[in-house]
């Protein structure tokens, strides 16, 4: 089909959430290169947002799918699943955690993470105990109960009233966060370093205190880790970064490679408030889910993937740390690993992403002055020699 169909096609039968899409259509996917109906190159500094750590066609995810598809594609959770197990197994293994469950995206983690800090102290005697303080700007997904944990009014306002309690204050603003806990505070969710809203990273010295409050207080510390993990930002999971480590965290987007998966990760004795028929989930954690994700996870680990991340977004932010110099309008450029944001004090954000797809370069953009890049962990220095190149000719021609 031609773009033209295809973009007719989607505007008759596809539900309008997306809104007036970019003008491409991908038909074909190589390390960090996408090709669109019309034949045309691109370079993918987007991931499918943080998903396609490995790029696209990898060939430890084709014979992964592949393998366990001529076998079997799912089957129900009433039964033993190898791949499941011994992805629980490699997850726990590299992490901070005792125990795992798996969903089928980053917001159902989320939800999960909900289900399990409310339950938990309802099991010790604590019924009212089930109030969750997030952060400002942050993003926990979009189901009714993650929205209502979505520091960001934008995406709340057309679904009140919204699923009780939840309370956002500032990140980096310890007293706030004390003034918010009451008695019936059960956990603190946060992404150590938020994504959908900039890339905006924690004060290392703000998230020991939270650790530490949340210890005095007896409140869990959940920590969304569903873009920020699996080596994004240099290590592979985002707490290790700041020196502490959470009661529960979730993973998903990179955890699949681009296949459709998220998991619930938790310590002891948090993990075992879930007991039979507690929680549970038809096509989470299925075999081709499962043995998908192990292949995705096992290559991030076996190739030094982190330590790739850590220093190919050292030298893109060394890049972009120049265009700064050249350009007045850039106001800042943030970011850990392969998880970086370039700020404008003018609203060009949107008009350098449509400039830089025009150039072959599939960027982000948040709101009107953050452009956004999280390229696969597998990009190169010539990689992003050439989008720098690119980029400056953009911010040139603005």
């Amino acid at each position: 089909m031609t773009l033209q169909e295809i973009i007719a096609l989607d505007k008759k039968y596809f539900m309008n959430t997306f809104g007036d899409r970019l003008p491409v259509c991908f038909v074909k996917g190589e390390g960090i290169k996408l090709w669109d109906t019309e034949g045309k190159m691109y370079y993918d500094f987007l991931a499918g947002i943080a998903v396609n750590a490995l790029g696209h066609s990898h060939p430890a995810i084709v014979r992964a799918i592949t393998e366990q598809a001529q076998k079997f594609i799912h089957c129900s959770n009433y039964y033993y699943i190898e791949s499941q197990a011994k992805l629980a197994q490699l997850i726990v293994e590299n992490s901070c955690c005792d125990k795992v469950f798996f969903a089928n995206s980053g917001a159902e983690a989320n939800e999960g993470a909900i289900k399990l800090a409310r339950l938990y102290f309802r099991k010790k005697g604590f019924p009212k105990k089930f109030e969750i303080i997030t952060l400002e700007k942050s993003f926990h997904g979009r189901t009714l109960a993650t929205l209502a944990a979505t520091g960001q009014e934008k995406y709340q306002k057309n679904y009140c009233p919204l699923t009780p309690k939840f309370l956002s204050v500032p990140m980096n603003d310890i007293e706030a966060l004390e003034k918010a806990i009451t008695k019936y505070t059960c956990a603190v969710m946060l992404e150590p370093i938020q994504g959908e809203s900039g890339v905006n990273p924690a004060d290392k010295d703000y998230i020991r205190q939270v650790r530490e409050l949340c210890d005095r207080k007896d409140i869990i510390l959940i920590f969304d880790e569903v873009q920020c993990g699996i080596g994004r930002t240099g290590k592979l999971f985002g707490y290790e970064h700041f020196g502490v480590e959470p009661d529960i965290f979730t993973l998903a987007k990179a955890l699949g490679g681009g296949f459709p998966i998220g998991a619930l990760c938790a310590k002891e004795p948090f993990a075992s408030a879930f007991e039979p028929g507690d929680h549970g989930s038809t096509f989470g954690g299925n075999p081709l889910a499962c043995n998908t994700a192990y292949a995705a996870l096992s290559t991030i680990l076996n190739e030094n993937l982190s330590e790739n991340s850590a220093v190919m977004g050292e030298y893109l932010i060394e890049k972009l740390g120049l265009l700064k110099e050249k350009y007045s309008f850039i106001k800042e450029v943030r970011g850990k690993g392969l998880m970086v944001a370039c700020e404008f004090s003018t609203p060009i954000a949107n008009e350098v992403k449509i400039k830089c797809l025009e150039n072959g370069f599939l960027i982000g953009s948040v709101g009107n002055n953050i452009i956004r890049m999280l390229p696969p962990l597998i990009i190169t220095k010539a990689d992003i020699d050439l989008y720098i190149s690119a980029l400056d000719n953009v911010l040139k021609e603005i």
